[in-house]
């Protein structure tokens, strides 16, 4: 996928995948992808409507008897296949990815690509866990166990910030433990959505057990929602649109998991590796041009090292190279689009009014000004209860502010209303201890920031939402939960009985 007529090429058939083939949507609106990095459109697409959404679910609803009867061992076979699948097209997919998001080709390559084939490796395992208590006779008389069985169709909604990783987090677990799906991804980035379920499909999972449409929320996503024949929606997005999502979800009763916003607070107290602090900062701050629930946005530092840090970090963004995302020696790419960069943008200027910009607060010009690029922005002087501190900006844009006592960190990291992730800098175990107990988020890293693995849960506290993605905890969302009781007694009159017959019997 190199160029714009490769892309149309490789989906001539449509934006949607619905029971195991591209076709186009029906909503009678078309789409323009757009490239962030040139402002080039480079493929065209009619979105999905709710005709669309209904044939998908309908190819789900047909699929999920024979996918929900395979052994567990069947499905893991299945997914095994399809991570060799992946990594066979690994090239590709982050091609594709960095084309349509703008993200620079190392963090495709050595982030998004290796981390989905780990995953789908990581739930072809899970696939033959489903545990639950074992049998035994708890009241005496009876045997009781527990099923973990497939819930239905699940109707999945995933962002536009890591296309390719969010479909797998919520594909992956939920067809393992036997569910079809239909996702919907952001019309903005719909390559890698659709790549995944057509390699899912070349490793030879069932048609109708993964589809994906592409069209707007309003639209497709909320009708998705509140389809009938969906039981479970997982939603990763801001928080306002979480908001939306539960209100339809709750409408019809459905199993819900929300991972939304974050605002990840990045805590350096005085004894912390000051060189460590400084590059975990500036990574953790910059990755994905900002544009991840998890980056640390807000840097709380010890008075002792505050001013090194703000200097330290300062001098490493200005070193950091901005170019052609599809260029090997680029660092960071530009934003998702235009107007998210003026979005971002409008944060930086209005902080200027009580803060200091330190460096960055600009948009590139030369021969980066067609593109939606953003300089690495450190911002210092503001205040806590300011927009640029308490708000999710999703840029690259880092907010720094010093404090004194380990108390008045640790409340600070607190006063946000998300909870997603946080970080804890410091060679003392005690007080390190002592932040991943009493920060309030999903994530505690300590002397690190952005790292996670298959084997671990991702999800927050707070407005950040609830429910998890990847590791066993996210996999158990997606089962039902049956308790199986057997009588053991072959006794016709029981004890219990006489609460309703008295001694007559």
């Amino acid at each position: 996928m190199t160029n714009r007529f490769q892309v149309r090429d490789r989906f001539a058939g449509g934006a949607q995948f619905i029971g195991g083939r591209l076709r186009p949507g029906t909503s009678g609106r078309t789409h323009a992808v757009v490239n962030p990095a040139t402002g080039e459109e480079i493929y065209t697409y009619e979105l999905a409507g709710a005709a669309d959404v209904d044939a998908a679910v309908a190819a789900a609803l047909a699929a999920f008897p024979g996918w929900a009867g395979a052994t567990p061992g069947a499905r893991s076979d299945a997914l095994h296949r399809f991570a060799e699948v992946l990594a066979e097209q690994a090239a590709d997919f982050a091609h594709a990815e960095t084309l349509q998001c703008g993200k620079p080709i190392r963090l495709s390559t050595e982030f998004d690509v290796p981390g989905t084939v780990d995953n789908t490796v990581f739930f072809a395992g899970a696939a033959r866990r489903l545990e639950g208590v074992s049998a035994g006779e708890y009241s005496g008389d009876h045997t009781s166990y527990v099923r973990r069985e497939p819930i239905g169709v699940i109707g999945s909604i995933a962002p536009w910030n890591y296309p390719l990783q969010m479909a797998a987090w919520k594909i992956l677990p939920a067809v393992a433990a036997g569910n079809t799906i239909v996702l919907k991804p952001a019309e903005i980035t719909p390559f890698t959505s659709l790549m995944f379920a057509q390699a899912a499909q070349r490793a030879g999972l069932p048609d109708g057990v993964i589809n994906v449409v592409t069209g707007a929320g309003p639209d497709a996503g909320e009708h998705l929602v509140g389809h009938r024949d969906v039981v479970m929606t997982s939603f990763t997005g801001s928080t306002a649109v979480g908001r939306r999502v539960a209100e339809i979800a709750t409408a019809t009763v459905k199993r819900l998991h929300l991972e939304l916003g974050g605002k990840a607070p990045f805590l350096v107290f005085d004894d912390a590796d000051l060189e460590a602090a400084v590059h975990g900062a500036v990574a953790g701050s910059l990755i994905n041009a900002g544009q991840d629930c998890t980056a640390a946005t807000r840097a709380y530092v010890q008075r002792p090292l505050y001013d090194a840090f703000v200097a330290g970090v300062a001098a490493l963004m200005e070193t950091v190279s901005m170019g052609d995302p599809l260029d090997p020696d680029t660092d960071l790419g530009p934003l998702i689009s235009h107007s998210h960069r003026d979005r971002v943008a409008g944060y930086v200027d209005r902080a200027r009014d009580h803060a200091r910009v330190v460096t960055g607060g600009e948009a590139p010009g030369g021969e980066l000004k067609e593109g939606a690029y953003y300089r690495p922005t450190l911002i210092v002087d503001a205040a806590q209860n300011s927009e640029i501190v308490q708000s999710e900006i999703f840029g690259p844009v880092l907010v720094v502010l010093p404090f004194d006592t380990d108390d008045e960190g640790i409340r600070l990291a607190n006063d946000t209303p998300y909870g997603l992730a946080a970080s804890a800098w410091s060679r003392d175990v005690y007080r390190t201890g002592r932040a991943t107990r009493e920060i309030k988020a999903g994530c505690v890293w300590v002397n690190d920031h952005i790292p996670i693995i298959s084997e671990m849960p991702h999800g927050g506290y707070k407005a950040s939402g609830f429910g998890k993605d990847m590791s066993v905890y996210s996999f158990e969302e997606y089962t039902q939960v049956k308790h199986v009781m057997y009588d053991n007694t072959a006794v016709a009159r029981k004890d219990w009985h006489r609460t309703i017959f008295g001694d007559r019997c």
